[in-house]
């Protein structure tokens, strides 16, 4: 098929300098080829990208999408490139927008308990700066050390503190965000409250880049709780019962900033990972944390625990012991990554229906015969089972694929979802029908339509 462009690819980078002046652009293939793929996604980018532009400013923003809607060019916005499904891999000669460079944290107040940040700006980094005036900021994802406000943004990050102070839609008051055609918008306040006019703000939040480009994020801070906080670890027979007690201490007033859940295959992933000895047929593993409510809230949680017939429970309020059990946790993905090609999923349920899913989640495992690690965010309902095989089959066996529809169908007959915190991206833009139902599904075509009539934003993410 004959093909007659209009511009050659020379003209419209020469356009793009000339309009994101503060920008770095790369378009040297060699180097282009190192931003194609996320490294924690599975490597879905497609084609060669045009340019990789590192923006400085707004200004900048402004003009790449003003390239992008003069020659018709996909747009795929980026910032610390941590998404684990396919959110910001490339496209065929797109622009890959990356925010890396936008990385200020640009008000830290006590006084107002906010901070306002712009969407570089490492979760990590944000956290330490508001500890040094005596808060935090909550949303805690796996990948808080590495990953940026503007993707925790994006795809509504959530992480082991959710279950007492909510995901990163929870803790976002404000964003600004530059629209495909050029405007910049400033959405919700500086305020706790405030209840003027459609709650446009979070309809950004969680929108994959699809809708806008973050530029400012206004966040609630927390204020460090009083008191020395307490972690402990329990095993249990299986995830089924843990499940079964993690729902009876979420309705028993004792408030736990952390309830993460961890299978036998992973604890014992651990032990080969760090030479440790946590397994030993204990069963599954809870992790708890508790950051107020002293001897009362240990107490009730000792009650629900024998219930359960958990054993081997500890607690500590020493700092260090309290970092060797939280380091199990934030080790879990490295260890089991360790044994095999894997993809991870990250299904939520009700909390009444966590056990079932833990315990259908075991019985797939065994009917197809598929290495399944599972552990979550027990709190919330929201569960991460890990598929593994081995590293030189370099395709998704086929049983591995079964596996995952089956567990995706089961959440949603539960009435859960099959994305609690990691987003759409591309791998699951084909379930939109299938957790949302057609209604649904066309109202978010339409609002795209209108917020991006040209489908210049991340197309093909988020939804189909």
């Amino acid at each position: 098929m004959a093909f007659f462009p209009a511009y050659d690819d020379t003209e419209i980078i020469d356009y793009l300098r000339a309009q994101a002046p503060n920008a770095e652009v790369v378009f040297e293939p060699n180097e282009l080829d190192k931003h194609q793929s996320g490294k924690y996604g599975m490597g879905t980018g497609s084609g060669k990208l045009l340019a990789y532009v590192e923006v400085a400013d707004v200004a900048d923003i402004q003009g790449v999408l003003r390239t992008a809607r003069k020659f018709h060019l996909p747009v795929i916005p980026q910032a610390a490139a941590t998404s684990t499904v396919a959110g910001s891999d490339g496209i065929e000669h797109g622009l890959m927008l990356s925010t890396r460079r936008m990385n200020k944290i640009l008000d830290v107040s006590r006084a107002d308990q906010v901070a306002v940040v712009q969407p570089g700006v490492i979760n990590q980094d944000l956290d330490n700066a508001a500890r040094k005036v005596g808060m935090f900021y909550a949303p805690d994802p796996g990948s808080k050390p590495i990953s940026a406000i503007g993707g925790n943004v994006s795809t509504n990050a959530g992480g082991m503190s959710t279950v007492k102070y909510g995901a990163t839609r929870d803790n976002v008051l404000g964003v600004k965000v530059v629209l495909a055609d050029g405007r910049e918008l400033s959405l919700g306040h500086r305020t706790l409250k405030q209840a003027f006019g459609y709650n446009l703000t979070q309809l950004f939040v969680g929108s994959e880049g699809t809708l806008g480009i973050v530029t400012e994020v206004t966040v609630k801070l927390m204020p460090i709780p009083l008191g020395q906080p307490i972690t402990g670890m329990a095993f249990f027979h299986d995830m089924k019962t843990l499940a079964a007690a993690v729902t009876e201490i979420r309705a028993s007033g004792v408030y736990p900033a952390m309830l993460e859940a961890l299978d036998g295959a992973t604890v014992e992933a651990l032990d080969r990972y760090e030479g440790t000895h946590y397994a030993q047929g204990k069963g599954a593993l809870l992790i708890l944390r508790l950051d107020n409510g002293g001897e009362e809230a240990l107490k009730k949680v000792e009650e629900i625990l024998a219930q359960f017939a958990a054993q081997h429970l500890s607690v500590t309020s020493d700092p260090d012991e309290q970092a060797a059990i939280l380091k199990l946790r934030q080790d879990m993905l490295p260890a089991v990554f360790a044994n095999g090609n894997h993809v991870m999923e990250d299904m939520a349920v009700p909390l009444s229906k966590l056990a079932d899913m833990m315990d259908y989640i075991a019985k797939i495992a065994q009917d197809l015969d598929v290495e399944i690690y599972t552990a979550g965010h027990a709190g919330d309902g929201n569960v991460h089972p890990t598929l593994i095989w081995p590293k030189e089959e370099t395709e998704v066996p086929q049983k591995v694929t079964q596996a995952l529809q089956l567990m995706f169908r089961e959440a949603l007959r539960l009435g859960g979802t099959i994305s609690g915190e990691h987003a759409v991206g591309l791998l699951k833009n084909q379930w939109n029908n299938e957790e949302l139902g057609e209604n649904v599904d066309q109202l978010q075509h339409q609002i795209k339509a209108l917020l991006d009539p040209m489908n210049l934003l991340n197309p093909g993410r988020k939804i189909d």
